[in-house]
């Protein structure tokens, strides 16, 4: 498994997720869409731990710096 992200990925991705999460600990996002979003937060954190995002394999995308 190859890092696939850079370090501006991870940091926007962490930063949405930290978003998210104040948006529905405030109850400003709740039901059904809150749940999701909180997922998706769960997903941006853990991708950004270990700079690797599985969609981008299927599209082939890098955002790392090349040597």
């Amino acid at each position: 498994m190859r890092n696939n992200m850079g370090g501006l990925d991870r940091s926007l991705r962490v930063i949405i997720a930290l978003l998210i999460t104040l948006l529905y600990f405030n109850e400003m996002i709740g039901g059904t869409l809150g749940i999701v979003l909180l997922v998706l937060a769960i997903v941006f954190v853990l991708t950004s731990l270990v700079s690797f995002c599985p969609l981008y394999v299927l599209f082939k995308l890098n955002t790392c710096k090349r040597d």
